[in-house]
């Protein structure tokens, strides 16, 4: 195999890789979809600096190292799937807690200026409630977007977090370089492998950003942001517990 070859190769099955619904598309989605333009951008960056985490420590061994020790590789899937299943708990927890507060508070101003003598009063108006609380916990999610913005950094944090912690993706960049970089590859094609793939990475998360923070597609995803929540939530969860139950078949 050429070098040309052996880049286009690595550049095409990982742009496959990163097109593909999972933990870094779900995070990019639920970021952008409601927070500023700058954060879903550092949110990308961080994704793509974790991607080169895993890249040079491949290209180096390191990871193969981990997977060789049975211990540790078991320890490395453990954190990643509670880590990713405590971000989908969290995904859910969102929509939860909006809605519990956005019921409580109606009930209170009912209680304290209408003043209901009997539950069933009380009961009537949580009934009349309930079918526009969905409404109004997207509306509200807009609303308050600007007072409650995730910073650039927290998002650089949180896109290196979920990449890095993410055990598929260590075993994903072990398989692939172990079967395509041989020993006859020279340092300079593994320096623009490194290169390579986090550019690809960085370019199409940012891509995605850009697209998804648009004012107008923004404007229309926050109408379905309870949704957008749980199918994220939905992502982390089934990757958790797909690894979970492979270390408990293992």
């Amino acid at each position: 195999m050429t070098d040309l070859h052996l880049l286009l190769t690595l550049g095409t099955i990982h742009l496959l890789a990163l097109a593909s619904p999972g933990p870094d598309f779900a995070l990019i989605l639920k970021i952008a979809s409601r927070e500023p333009r700058s954060t879903a951008l550092a949110a990308a960056v961080g994704i793509s600096l974790a991607i080169l985490v895993h890249t040079v420590l491949s290209l180096t061994g390191v990871s193969l190292a981990i997977q060789s020790s049975h211990t540790l590789f078991v320890l490395v899937q453990l954190f990643g799937a509670l880590y990713l299943g405590w971000m989908g708990m969290g995904a859910f927890g969102v929509q939860a807690r909006l809605k519990r507060a956005l019921a409580a508070r109606p009930l209170a101003e009912a209680q304290t200026n209408e003043l209901p003598t009997s539950r069933a009063a009380i009961n009537d108006a949580q009934v009349m409630q309930s079918e526009e609380l969905n409404n109004r916990v997207d509306n509200n999610l807009g609303n308050n977007a600007s007072d409650n913005t995730m910073s650039a950094a927290a998002g650089l944090l949180l896109g290196l977090s979920t990449n890095l912690f993410n055990p598929k993706a260590l075993v994903f960049f072990v398989t692939l370089f172990s079967t395509l970089i041989t020993p006859e590859v020279s340092n300079q094609i593994k320096l623009l492998v490194a290169i390579l793939l986090p550019l690809l990475s960085v370019i199409w998360f940012a891509m995605l950003a850009m697209l998804l923070s648009h004012e107008r597609v923004q404007q229309r995803l926050l109408r379905f942001g309870r949704y957008i929540d749980y199918l994220c939530g939905a992502i982390f969860l089934a990757v958790s517990v797909a690894i979970l139950l492979r270390l408990l078949t293992a």
